[in-house]
């Protein structure tokens, strides 16, 4: 029988880091049911990331700060117990997989933590062979975690929790370095979990669209840290789409792309759809039933199918007026690559890479995890030195630049922040690239104020950057690449770890940019913000260009992006459809 006591009991819990003003989370109270999947909404810098850590007695034991109110996971409080026994009643996968990877081999990592709770050989092989193969990582268990991908480390550290079969799973951001599959996988890996019923999650995510199935109930935190919503995902959504909109949480991209169509008067609905098969329900209605207000009248022949579609392409889908232009006035590509050959180890993971990328573009590339996305980027960048005379940016053969000369041509923005901080204050990390080009103090201060400012940082110029929060590490990234004004940009998973209205003002930023004549060139999962904000995509498929053309045009014909492994956003092929019912 199921015990009646909560998996997690937490009361009036406020947190606050060290050199931090004000607490975040701020009297958080709620509990987690076996049963129970939660999921966990708020802005960037709401504490969310924060709350998590707390669940496992990592705060206040091991990050230093300041924690009142009580957290109890089994009964047992987090405050009193050593993390050890704690991580029988909860199972960590954090934002960062690498921060949990400590031995050898796939297989060792699995079985590292049943091994710590002292149990049978036998009962150590089952849990980790099975937590692999719910991963799909069975086949790589002799390898080096090293040598997976950052969608197959995360995939490793989910794995990771599954074997240690505690009651209670928490998930930062647990799919937001995978591809479509990997979602899937993940996914169904969680929901096996919860089918048996004696355990629950609590899971931080942005990819809605994946999540909302799964879900059982979702809590809000408002950018001050407090608990504003707590109740179905369904009606919480609905019934507070405009407050959620102004914090600046995500939603699933059917209800924004819903609130855009509303919002232009192109799409009347009563109520918001929460996934594509609503959406595409809402536009069959829609294009069924006559406009009284004429607004398809326009002199022709046009109907309301023609009306509901151009709101869709008006609203949702950017149809890149603009961004071609620059493409075709650039007559020499800003970076090339031909031939391009890179090996990790004895691996090769590139394979003869020929690449033009424009000057003026947006580009993105895109393919499964694997595919050699990140290793492409970092050698057009010269974070891992290409061989010479395979690759030029702007001129400069990065195989044999400096690191002064790299940066004043491009800047790289890891996907994982912390990889690139090395200043005590965010101030100082900001200041750095213009020191050491000896830029004039007062220079200095005027554009790293302006930066802080633009990354909504300003209160945090004298914090550690490694104590903020994920999003806002996120955009301190962003901003050092930025600082230096290079003329051309590379950025790995842009978006990840940021709230949607941080994301929105980020993708705005690099239109910018791009509009002042800086060339961006990102690596990402998602093909919905390829779809609406890049000019041009490159699809890889095993280390090589499977395909590569304006954004528009590959979009048109999934074909390329399933060759690859890949499929198109639900929304995209649900507004894709509404369109072809027109031609």
């Amino acid at each position: 029988m199921r015990s009646s006591a909560p998996l997690l009991r937490v009361r009036d819990l406020s947190i606050t880091h060290a050199d931090a003003v004000h607490p975040s989370p701020r009297g958080v109270t709620f509990d987690i049911d076996a049963g129970e999947v939660v999921l966990l909404l708020g802005p960037s810098g709401s504490g969310k990331s924060t709350l998590t850590l707390a669940l496992n007695g990592l705060i206040p034991h091991a990050v230093p700060a300041t924690m009142t109110g009580s957290v109890e996971a089994g009964g047992v409080s987090t405050a009193d117990a050593d993390t050890a026994s704690l991580s029988t009643h909860v199972a960590m996968v954090f934002q960062d997989p690498d921060a949990q990877i400590v031995t050898g081999t796939v297989y060792d990592e699995v079985a590292f933590g049943p091994e710590n709770l002292l149990l049978s050989l036998d009962e150590v092989r089952t849990r980790t062979e099975d937590a692999l193969r719910r991963v799909g990582l069975w086949e790589r268990r002799d390898e080096n975690p090293d040598r997976l991908s950052g969608g197959g480390r995360q995939r490793l550290a989910i794995a990771c929790a599954l074997a240690m079969g505690s009651p209670l799973i928490v998930l930062d951001e647990p799919t937001a370095n995978l591809d479509p599959q990997g979602i899937d996988d993940v996914y169904a890996a969680l929901t096996d979990v919860i089918a048996a019923g004696d355990c629950g999650i609590l899971l931080v995510e942005h990819n809605l669209d994946a999540a909302m199935g799964f879900l059982t109930r979702t809590i809000v935190l408002d950018r001050a840290g407090r608990v504003v919503f707590d109740g179905p995902p369904a009606r919480i959504i609905r019934e507070h789409a405009a407050e959620l909109v102004e914090m600046g949480v995500w939603l699933p991209a059917a209800t924004l792309a819903a609130l855009r169509m509303r919002d232009a008067g192109t799409l009347h609905l009563d109520d918001l759809p929460l996934t594509p098969e609503e959406l595409a329900a809402a536009l069959a209605a829609a294009s069924a039933t006559p406009d009284p207000s004429g607004v398809q009248d326009h002199g022709t022949d046009a109907g309301p199918d023609t009306a509901v579609s151009s709101g869709i392409r008006a609203s949702v889908l950017q149809t890149h007026e603009g961004m071609t232009d620059a493409a075709d006035r650039a007559a020499t590509p800003i970076v090339r690559a031909r031939g391009l050959t890179v090996r990790r180890h004895r691996t090769e993971i590139l394979h003869g890479i020929d690449l033009d990328i424009e000057a003026g573009t947006l580009t993105a590339i895109v393919g499964t995890n694997g595919a050699g996305k990140t290793t492409l980027l970092q050698a057009l960048a010269g974070v891992v030195p290409p061989p010479r005379r395979q690759v030029t940016v702007d001129g400069m053969d990065p195989g044999s630049a400096s690191p002064r000369e790299l940066s004043s041509r491009i800047g790289f923005v890891f996907q994982n922040p912390e990889h690139q901080f090395i200043a005590h204050t965010v101030f100082d990390e900001l200041a750095h690239g213009l020191r050491l080009r000896h830029t004039p103090d007062a220079e200095t201060r005027e554009r790293v104020d302006a930066m802080l400012m633009r990354f909504g940082l300003e209160a945090k110029a004298d914090v550690h950057p490694f104590l903020l929060s994920g999003g806002e590490k996120r955009r301190l990234s962003v901003g050092t690449a930025l600082i230096t004004r290079p003329r051309v940009l590379a950025l790995d998973e842009p978006t990840f770890g940021q709230d949607r209205a941080r994301a929105s003002e980020l993708l705005t930023l690099l239109h910018d940019l791009r509009d002042e004549g800086t060339t961006i060139v990102i690596v990402t999962h998602d093909l919905q913000l390829v779809a609406e904000h890049t000019s041009h995509t490159v699809i890889l498929k095993d280390g090589r260009v499977h395909a590569a053309d304006r954004t528009d045009a590959l979009f048109a014909d999934e074909t390329p992006f399933v060759e690859a492994g890949l499929r198109l956003p639900a929304l995209q092929r649900v507004l894709a459809a509404a369109g072809r019912a027109i031609a």
